[in-house]
């Protein structure tokens, strides 16, 4: 399978963007190889179909599904990502110090895998769309729509007509009313919310370009958008993946944001200089 490179690639990061599109036995599996990460290396097939409650063919055929051309093209992957950095320890009677290393340590490990998630020709793809679009439709729902307003205020310093609607009805009127070239960019962690990809579709049947944030390789959203980035996909505390994968999604705006601004050169400038100009009005 193809990687930026070796130091870049993550597997643990891969693997967790494919768990949606996996069937039950080929999860087990991709559960396993979370779970071993660099230790991989040390087992047979027959000791991951062992551990997966499966066949060794189930095995097989899930790398495939992976990415993978078969068990050993996995198991070079898994030695090429080193060992895996353990949870920083925290007292476990100490539930702040333990909610603040988990916390810690989801986060990093979300920022750590965006080499292997997010592409750069994926990033320039969405931010060359957004340097055309004569207007862009900003839409999230729920813990997102926080970085849906740091989207929203970030391409608007740039120059773009940006309307982000909070309420998901109005969200998609905006969208259906996006003309040819326009942009919508919708954020979503499991690329599932309903309003949220019923606000893609709704552009696309419009005729606009879909720019899609989630933190899944493979969702309902992801099948709707003309450009996906994908950060974040995380399997790790319990209530800490969306905090992580927002803490990503909040770093991918920035890299689109910087990117457009390249883009963009004197003009980004300008707007820049009055949204500066702005911000020192309400400073003291």
């Amino acid at each position: 399978m193809e990687q930026n490179s070796a130091d870049a690639y993550r597997l643990g990061a891969h693997v967790r963007a494919k768990l949606p599109e996996l069937r039950e036995t080929e999860a087990r599996v991709a559960q396993v190889i979370l779970d071993q990460g660099a230790d991989l290396v040390g087992l047979s097939v027959s000791d991951v179909a062992a551990l997966a409650g499966t066949a060794p063919s189930s095995v097989v055929r899930a790398c495939q599904r992976l990415g993978f051309r078969g068990y050993q093209e996995l198991k070079i992957a898994a030695a090429r990502q080193g060992p895996t950095r353990a949870p920083a320890p925290g007292p476990r009677d100490d539930p702040a110090a333990r909610a603040l290393a988990d916390t810690i340590h989801a986060s990093r490990e979300a920022l750590d895998d965006l080499a292997t998630t997010l592409t750069a020709d994926r990033l320039l793809a969405a931010a060359t769309a957004l340097n055309t679009a004569p207007r862009v439709v900003v839409a999230a729902a729920g813990l997102s729509a926080a970085v849906a307003a740091d989207a929203a205020y970030r391409l608007r310093a740039l120059g773009c007509v940006v309307d982000a609607p909070a309420d998901p009805l109005t969200a998609q009127l905006a969208a259906a009313q996006l003309p040819p070239g326009a942009v919508c960019l919708v954020i979503s962690h499991t690329g599932a919310t309903r309003s949220t990809v019923d606000t893609a579709r709704r552009a696309r049947r419009a005729g606009a370009e879909v720019v899609g944030l989630t933190s899944y390789a493979h969702s309902p959203l992801s099948e709707t958008c003309t450009h996906t980035l994908v950060a974040g996909g995380q399997d790790l505390v319990f209530g800490l993946e969306t905090t992580a994968s927002r803490i990503a999604h909040l770093v991918a705006v920035d890299a689109l944001a910087q990117t457009l601004l390249a883009l963009r050169a004197t003009t980004a400038q300008q707007t820049l200089h009055l949204s500066a100009d702005v911000t020192a009005d309400h400073s003291y």
